[in-house]
């Protein structure tokens, strides 16, 4: 049986978030709603994993975005562990990168996958 969990994340920009995951070779997907047994709950960005499993964020009242899934099952796949460490990884560089672009308008700032 498949419940849908909501996991706190340092995960704000939904742009950067959807720039980072297909930087992963992942395709975002706008909007929508991520299902569960008997649930659904409603999501900014998901992407469609193996097997039929999809995560799934959602904006919190504090503007963070929140992870949404079968964490329950997810948690027991270290491939999708690895990924989410990928994702955290990918979005921080992005964020760095674009800070430091702020700060050096003159540079040239890329991000190779």
């Amino acid at each position: 049986m498949s419940h849908l969990s909501i996991l706190p994340t340092v995960l704000r920009d939904a742009e950067r978030l959807a720039a980072s995951l297909e930087g992963l070779g992942l395709h975002p997907i706008r909007g929508g709603e991520l299902w569960g047994f008997q649930e659904s709950e409603p999501v900014e960005l998901r992407v469609e994993l193996q097997a039929g499993q999809a995560l799934g964020w959602r904006r919190q009242p504090d503007g963070s975005l929140a992870l949404v899934g079968d964490l329950q099952r997810l948690s027991r796949s270290r491939a999708i562990q690895r990924l989410l460490s990928r994702i955290t990884h990918a979005y921080a560089a992005r964020q760095a990168l674009e800070e430091a672009a702020l700060g050096l308008p003159q540079a040239l700032v890329h991000l190779h996958a």
